[in-house]
């Protein structure tokens, strides 16, 4: 199961999974198609990657693509905390020119 939260840009979302621990360790599901349709994440993952940064205070660039090779985006954090900042430029977006950061 997996808590959704609305952010105030069009489209971003934080999406927490459920996880379940015991005696050995614990168990999540970073995605699951049906609950992310059921959230309105109608959404294909082509790509999975994974990066480590080994101090504090990295800054990993800014991404972004145009149709027709546009990407949707799921971040996870294994551990510690990162600052995701997200900026709207979708002209004729509701948010174009905003910005968030999240941690």
């Amino acid at each position: 199961m997996f808590k959704v939260s609305e952010t105030f840009l069009a489209g971003v979302k934080i999406i927490e999974p459920g996880v379940f621990g015991d005696s050995r360790g614990f168990f999540m599901e970073s995605y699951n198609d049906k609950q992310f349709k059921a959230q309105g994440m109608d959404i294909q993952f082509v790509q999975d990657n994974q990066s480590l940064s080994s101090e504090p205070g990295i800054i990993r660039g800014l991404h972004y693509q145009l149709n027709p090779k546009s990407q949707a985006k799921l971040l996870r954090v294994l551990t510690g905390a990162i600052l995701d900042v997200v900026v709207d430029i979708r002209k004729g977006s509701p948010t174009f020119g905003k910005w968030g950061g999240f941690i």
